[in-house]
């Protein structure tokens, strides 16, 4: 039988190892952020570290692996969901989340970089859906709390309503690239709690 090694990111390391490890995610985002995927080398990362590249190479293998545990801890470090009682008020404070994320100096230019790199990079990509998997089921509490409010319909889809606030700032993101503020964050949620009421998310 061969050597059954976990993903990159699934075993959480403790005392010194943990704070390499954060130093080195650390140093994978700021040079995500700064200089793309492209130009992201295991060796440069260590530096940046203040670690030696030999421990980098042995935990994290590839760039790919690294970039895969970075968007784990990026999934588990997110901001918790918001609960105001309302689905409009839910929906809004998600979009601003969204937004601020996007318009961060650092954090937009690092998502830049990930989205761009899983077009041509399988690992990455399945991190960066795992990621995002993991972000929507943060928030569909929310839609199946207003289900049972009687908000919004019986066998609404609670993942679909939550991507369809994020879909159109991700659009003016990735594609138009118009200004992704507040305005713009708070019509995304009100669109999509008008189409849930109406039924829109519905099988």
């Amino acid at each position: 039988m061969g050597d059954a090694r976990p993903d990159p990111g699934t075993v959480r390391p403790g005392g010194r190892t943990a704070r390499v490890r954060e130093a080195v995610l650390r140093a994978a985002g700021d040079a995500l952020a700064e200089d793309g995927f492209d130009r992201l080398d295991l060796a440069e990362i260590a530096r940046r570290a203040g670690v030696g590249k030999t421990t980098v190479y042995r935990r994290w293998g590839t760039v790919p692996g690294l970039v895969a545990d970075l968007l784990g801890e990026m999934a588990a470090e997110s901001a918790p969901r918001t609960e105001t009682g309302s689905l409009l008020g839910d929906l809004t404070a998600q979009a601003r989340l969204v937004q601020s994320t996007l318009n961060d100096p650092r954090q937009g230019p690092l998502f830049r970089a990930l989205i761009t790199a899983a077009g041509c990079d399988r690992q990455t990509a399945a991190a960066l859906h795992r990621f995002y998997r993991t972000r929507t089921a943060e928030w569909t509490p929310c839609v199946e709390a207003a289900i049972r409010r009687g908000e919004i319909p019986e066998g609404t889809d609670p993942e679909d309503v939550i991507r369809a606030v994020s879909a159109p700032l991700y659009y003016r993101f990735v594609v138009s690239g118009d200004p992704i503020d507040e305005p713009t964050a708070a019509r995304a949620a009100r669109a999509a709690a008008a189409a849930a009421r109406d039924g829109a998310f519905t099988d």
